[in-house]
């Protein structure tokens, strides 16, 4: 079965490529989802104004989470940690450390999005990337410090 992708869909195709896809994956998955659209003739003789307005809102779409990357960068996270004597974090600065200070910052993102190798278990100054789409990608910088005790 032809259907008209709507979205970007790893492994099957692009926005506004014609694709050949099992009935029941076009059925059940794509075409509610709005992830696509049934090839049918009056859809192919739209083709043409259909990838033209998922081109705009791609660009649209785009502009935006550029937008958001730049405020993304110029945001400096702070994360306390409690050390030992030698300096030795207890625990580390993961992904969803970086998602919910980022939230109480006004920004909202998914956590695939924060590509981070491993975890933060070193105190000082780290980066890391923020890919918003696979276009647009926000350097993140974040300290990690030493817990102050207050007694």
């Amino acid at each position: 079965m032809k259907v008209i992708l709507l979205e970007n869909i790893e492994k099957l195709g692009n926005q506004g490529e014609v694709v050949n896809v099992k009935r029941g994956y076009a059925r059940n998955y794509l075409i509610p989802r709005d992830f696509a659209l049934y090839a049918t003739p009056y859809n192919m003789k739209r083709l043409g104004s259909i990838q033209e307005e998922l081109q705009a809102a791609e660009e649209k779409k785009i502009s935006e989470l550029k937008n958001l990357a730049e405020k993304i960068a110029s945001i400096k996270l702070t994360f306390d940690r409690k050390v030992d004597e030698q300096g030795s974090m207890f625990g580390s600065v993961s992904e969803n450390d970086i998602v919910h200070a980022l939230q109480a910052e006004g920004v909202d993102i998914h956590r695939s999005a924060v590509q981070m190798e491993h975890h933060t278990k070193e105190l000082g100054e780290h980066s890391v990337h923020v890919r918003l789409h696979k276009e647009v990608v926000a350097d993140l910088s974040f300290v990690v410090q030493a817990e102050t005790e207050a007694e």
